[in-house]
Formats: structure tokens, C-alpha cells, sequence
């Protein structure tokens, strides 16, 4: 049996909103093991002027919950 759990985050960049969810997953997966999804909730940015600039991502990030794990 596969059980999954979320983990929910916000990413953030400069340069762009897929940079911003790249680099979530880079973070998240440094001490996650096993993620196997992502889903985007919602996408937002500050505006300078006439420019973006800062990107901000609310993720969704699933990963799976490995039940043969011993604990220390």
C-alpha cells in the first residue's frame, strides 16, 4: 500500500515563476526523499514600477511516506 503525504510551500524568485517552482522542488527534495508530485495552487508577484519583481508559487509538493523506513 502507497500512502502519500503534502507537504505545502511557497517558492520565490526574481527572474521567473517556473524558477521559482524549480527551485522549490531543488530545496524541498534536500530533506524530502520521494517526491513524486507537484501541483502549482496559486501564482502571485510584486510589481516595481512597470516591471515583476519578485515571483512567488504556493506548491503542493506530494511525496511518498516509506513505510519500510526503522526508526533510529
Amino acid at each position: 500500500m502507497e500512502i502519500k503525504k503534502h507537504l505545502f510551500i511557497t517558492g520565490y524568485s526574481t527572474i521567473s515563476w517556473k524558477d521559482a517552482i524549480v527551485k522549490a522542488v531543488a530545496e524541498t527534495s534536500k530533506t524530502i526523499d520521494y517526491i513524486s508530485e507537484v501541483k502549482v495552487l496559486e501564482q502571485r508577484a510584486n510589481v516595481d514600477g512597470d516591471k515583476i519583481s519578485e515571483y512567488f508559487v504556493d506548491l503542493d509538493i506530494s511525496f511518498t511516506v516509506d513505510v519500510n523506513r526503522k526508526n533510529s
